[in-house]
């Protein structure tokens, strides 16, 4: 038996036996949206294996429970490269995932602007993304799984659904492209205009590496941003992690509503 499927059961044990339809992957001061499932709590430390997480503003438990009447497993924390220079440092718990049942995740995330019409307290929808930290978590797979296509990544369908929560909502969701820069730095003001110049639209620490995986592993996966600053150099805010906390529940507050409507529109 597999690490994941060891841990899967254990889980079941505490979560009841239903198979999990959807994942979901908390970023930073975003974690008590997990809070809203009704369920069980496990802490990572409770799961072998599973990512230590050093970085305030997250919640470090496994939910598992329903959210508007859907099986779901809510990941309140995650582990960034940056963290231990481990880009493979969520790949158990994507394991552990599939291994619930789940076919669907949509990872979430807090992020830098580098447009003015997607200002702080915005939400964005991941269209695609642009690896600028030329870091891979599949670098020493050994089997040619590893040549995973990423063409359609973010995939079509999950985006439609989520864009169509939005507007049932009347919450504004541009789509645009995410850059994954590694940190945990914040990045400088020529790097945000490199990056525009390449296409970007938002900016950020995580997020890349999952996509990465969660396609490895077969599962399909959307992401949205919620925008907590401007990107260096477009404004005068002062960037912080302390103030990526403090604005992220600006954007939080849409995201669960979309995510609310998202899955009443799976039932």
């Amino acid at each position: 038996m597999s690490d994941a499927e060891t841990l899967a059961t254990l889980i079941r044990a505490r979560a009841g036996d239903a198979p999990v339809e959807l994942g979901l992957i908390l970023g930073s001061g975003l974690g008590h949206l997990a809070h809203a499932v009704e369920g069980v709590a496990i802490p990572y430390t409770d799961l072998p294996g599973f990512p230590h997480v050093g970085v305030s503003g997250h919640n470090p438990n496994l939910h598992v429970g329903t959210l508007e009447g859907v099986r779901v497993a809510v990941f309140g924390a995650r582990e960034h490269y940056y963290e231990s220079g481990n880009p493979r440092a969520m790949l158990l718990p994507l394991q552990v995932l599939k291994a619930l049942g789940a076919d669907s995740l949509i990872l979430t995330n807090a992020a830098g602007s580098m447009r003015p019409d997607i200002p702080p307290g915005s939400v964005m929808l991941l269209s695609d993304h642009i690896n600028y930290s030329g870091l891979n978590p599949l670098i020493g797979e050994k089997t040619d799984a590893r040549f995973v296509p990423m063409t359609d990544a973010h995939d079509p369908a999950l985006r439609r659904a989520l864009e169509a929560a939005a507007v049932a909502q009347d919450i504004d969701l541009p789509e645009g492209v995410y850059c994954w820069y590694s940190g945990p730095s914040f990045e400088t003001p020529a790097e945000i205009r490199m990056l525009k110049l390449l296409g970007g639209d938002a900016v950020g620490m995580s997020t890349v590496p999952e996509v990465i995986l969660a396609r490895f592993l077969g599962l399909r996966v959307a992401a949205i941003s919620t925008i907590t600053n401007m990107a260096a150099g477009m404004s005068d805010e002062k960037i912080s992690h302390e103030h990526t906390k403090a604005m992220a529940p600006l954007g939080a507050a849409k995201l669960e509503r979309i995510l609310r409507e998202f899955l009443r529109s799976r039932k």
